[in-house]
């Protein structure tokens, strides 16, 4: 893979935190800093250069430098080039740029704009009125009983919201803004909303106009003065992860508010490519979105970046943005706490004095200096704006982050510098330090967040249902220590072959979960293993499968073993035991869910038997060129290709509860969720006759994968594929998803759930035999001696 080369453009602490975790790419080679700061400056990793005399509003500089030192990747680090369109000018360029679009930028640039985007999207927010006339806004003052908040419309260095404490503020304010353009043209239109109560938190999330991926949330704090008084400021320091982000409240904001805007966006034809900033306020009644910014946050960059593990390389990350593969990009966070003090010039966020002399020391172990307003002048390292330096440190625990924190912000010195005392004070008010052993409550194994109650709920649920997948040599019941089955009364005379099979349903789940369907996918789970053992030759006897899940909803998991149970029954196997493992963080600690809720996985395991003295499929000594194959047809796309399902639909700015584009009456999460046909009592019989000399199960890997497995290596199949239908899920599937041939034979099963290998002279009997089971049936090649690949396609114009 080509060296990254990064133009990253700012000069303020965020900066300085994205070029030190940048740096840590094996694949970056260097980042300039468009200007950078002292930080950037005397940065001892080699890669990051300051380019002092490039201005971040200066497009034209900027796109000749980045040509002329061979960048391919660009980062705007500030609001203002983002929002002035340094993003849609690179694009133009043919500069690679991570961030958005001039039009997408318009969810920071501008309020208004947002608050409409809210309203129309129904993401949760407060009551509130856009105004570009000063009079009306002025009459709508005296109007509302309650709280507001004013806010300029466009950019005012994060200073533009204003929480007055009463009307009179409140016309003083407003008077400011719009009249005495406190903040220049920002203020020629305002938004005047209702006044949120609640907790703030910060979620800063990845996307590439589909997918999100988010950071843990964070906790900022605004104020510049202790106990949160004073006027707002840009951050004076934050804190992550925080309790108050449950992963119940995660999920709710993700599925509330962060995919309904990223969704949202792409239906307004302005995609949003970056890093997105979702302001927060956690009411009474839910999480309500204050603001979007569309870059990373100060100091939150500070705070979060620290908490991404070595292995996750920021610059792959956002390439995968900039490309549409986030979805493939696994972005893991470290189990600790990371907080950051800033250290402000003294007089900040008002009018403060620039080029005092800063003294630094050593900082302490696990801390990291980020550089703000600094600069580097003849060796010096001197103040250069408001908010000066911070110190960022992890540990076990918050408390301990924070005392690393103030003690790297110790050693840190220059005249009148100030910093809030108190960062953190939330979190350490609700838990101020760990209990002492005499003050700590009786643990129980409810508390740890497992239910042994709605275990046994569960229990008593299912215990109908697995009873009724009883048959000859077991009674299919639960709760002892293990299930039995007693051979000779299922039907073995002598002691058979035994051949087992494992498999699980992969992420077609991820469908059942945001269909809240899940009765089909154990049908799912049972199919994918006893197709497996038929294909072998052998009668599924019984079935097993784990449930695991970070919280058992009694209701979801119930509803999963109804499948598991009608999957067995349709394959004559019974369900004689599983296992349900309620595990509490194991999907949340590595980002794989937002929370424990409903989330789950699966897997099943099949037994069967093969009567002694009859041959073991596939037969491949009786093989021999000009066998015929037969294709039995599938139900669509089974269980296998769903990644590859998902980044097509996804790509096509569709949802799974959008009419299916192949079907007339059905969703396309109901249409995808048609469980994997159960092949196994009509193909068992035809094998147990002698029919058949091989069959194939197409699993993952479609055609081209399966079909040689069951071939020896001198003979290959031959199949025309003009002699099946393809299905209309796979004909939008393979137009939409713009795959070519091969490609399309590799990932899905193309309309053909199973193939057998049958002589000339019994083709006719296997035919009629299966037909009249029930199964649709195709003559759909020949094998034939291998020279090449052990499945080859013909006729493939068919499938244009």
């Amino acid at each position: 893979m080509e060296p990254i080369r990064i133009l990253l453009v700012g000069n303020g602490g965020r900066e300085h935190a994205l070029a030190w975790k940048l740096s840590q790419s094996a694949r970056v080679e260097v980042i300039y800093v468009a200007p950078g700061n002292g930080g950037t400056a005397s940065d001892h990793r080699h890669k990051i250069q300051n380019v002092s005399y490039l201005m971040p509003d200066d497009f034209d500089s900027l796109i000749a430098f980045a040509k002329d030192k061979h960048v391919n990747l660009v980062v705007p680090g500030p609001e203002a080039p983002l929002v002035a369109g340094i993003a849609t000018v690179c694009r133009a360029a043919g500069l690679r740029c991570f961030g958005p679009s001039k039009a997408a930028a318009r969810m920071e640039g501008s309020k208004a704009f947002a608050k409409d985007f809210m309203s129309r999207h129904n993401i949760p927010t407060a009551e509130y009125k856009n105004f570009n006339s000063y009079e009306s806004a002025k009459a709508y003052i005296d109007t509302v009983p309650h709280k507001i908040v004013l806010k300029a419309d466009g950019l005012a260095a994060g200073k533009g919201v204003v929480i007055p404490s009463s009307k009179e503020e409140a016309h003083h304010t407003l008077e400011q803004i719009m009249l005495k353009k406190e903040f220049g043209t920002a203020g020629d239109e305002v938004v005047i909303e209702e006044f949120l109560e609640g907790e703030e938190l910060s979620i800063l999330s990845f996307s590439d106009g589909y997918t999100i991926k988010s950071l843990p949330p964070a906790q900022d704090h605004k104020r510049i003065y202790d106990g949160d008084q004073g006027p707002n400021t840009g951050g004076m320091g934050c804190y992550a992860p925080t309790e108050l982000a449950t992963p119940e409240l995660v999920e709710s904001i993700n599925r509330t508010i962060l995919q309904p805007t990223i969704d949202g966006m792409r239906r307004e034809a302005v995609p949003f490519v970056g890093l997105l900033f979702t302001g927060l306020m956690i009411t009474k009644t839910g999480p309500k979105t204050l603001e979007y910014n569309v870059r990373f946050g100060d100091p939150e960059t500070q705070t979060l970046l620290p908490l991404l593990s070595a292995d996750t390389d920021l610059a792959e990350i956002m390439i995968a943005c900039t490309e549409g593969w986030l979805d493939a990009v696994q972005i893991k966070v470290d189990s600790k706490f990371s907080a950051t003090v800033v250290a402000s010039a003294g007089g900040y966020p008002g009018p403060y004095v620039r080029g005092d002399e800063i003294q630094l020391e050593e900082p302490p172990s696990n801390t990291t200096m980020f550089h703000a307003g600094t600069v580097l002048t003849s060796g010096v390292l001197q103040t250069h704006g408001g908010r000066v330096i911070a110190a960022t440190s992890t540990g076990s625990t918050l408390a301990e982050a924070l005392q690393r924190a103030y003690s790297g912000i110790s050693t840190i010195k220059f005249p009148n510098m100030y910093y809030r005392k108190d960062i953190g004070h939330r979190s350490l008010r609700k838990n101020p330090q760990a209990p002492s052993n005499g003050s700590l409550d009786p643990l129980t194994y409810a508390a740890a967040g497992v239910s042994i109650s709605s275990g046994n709920d569960l229990v008593k649920m299912i215990t109908p249902l697995v009873a009724s997948t009883a048959r000859p040599g077991t009674d299919a019941a639960i709760g002892g220590f293990g299930g039995i089955l007693d051979l000779s009364a299922a039907g073995y005379s002598s002691p058979p072959l035994i051949i087992g099979a494992i498999d699980g349903v992969g992420t077609k789940l991820s469908i059942a979960h945001a269909m809240q369907k899940h009765d089909t996918v154990g049908i799912d789970l049972v199919a994918m293993n006893v197709n497996d053992l038929v294909v072998q030759g052998a009668e599924a006897l019984f079935f097993l499968d784990c449930y695991t899940c970070g919280k058992l909803d009694v209701q979801i998991a119930a509803s999963f073993v109804r499948g598991v149970a009608r999957g067995c029954i349709e394959a004559g196997c019974a369900l004689i035991g599983g296992e349900t493992a309620e595990m509490p963080g194991l999907f949340t600690a590595g980002g794989l869910a937002k929370a424990d809720g409903g989330v789950y996985d699966v897997v099943g395991a099949a037994v069967g038997a093969v009567e002694k003295g009859r041959k073991l499929l596939p037969d491949k000594e009786a093989m021999a060129a000009g066998d015929a194959i037969l294709g039995l047809a599938s139900n669509g796309c089974h269980s296998n290709g769903f990644s590859l399902i998902r980044k097509i639909i996804q790509r096509a700015g569709l949802r799974f509860t959008d009419s299916a584009p192949w079907h007339d009456v059905e969703s396309i999460g109901e249409s995808l969720l048609t469980p994997t046909r159960i092949y196994v009592k009509p193909v068992l019989k035809v094998a147990k006759k002698g029919l058949v000399k091989g069959m194939s199960h197409i699993t993952g890997g479609g055609l081209l994968e399966n079909i040689p497995r069951m071939l020896p290596k001198h003979l290959a199949a031959e199949l025309d594929t003009s002699k099946w239908p393809m299905p209309k899920v796979f004909r939008w599937l393979k137009t939409a998803g713009r795959l070519d041939n091969l490609e399309f034979a590799r990932a899905f099963n193309t309309g053909l759930g199973m193939v057998l290998v049958v002589s000339e002279s019994k083709l006719e009997q296997t035919i009629a035999e299966l037909e009249a089971a029930g199964e649709t049936v195709y003559e759909i090649g020949t094998v034939v001696p291998r020279d090449g690949e052990g499945c080859v396609l013909k006729n493939m114009e068919a499938w244009q």
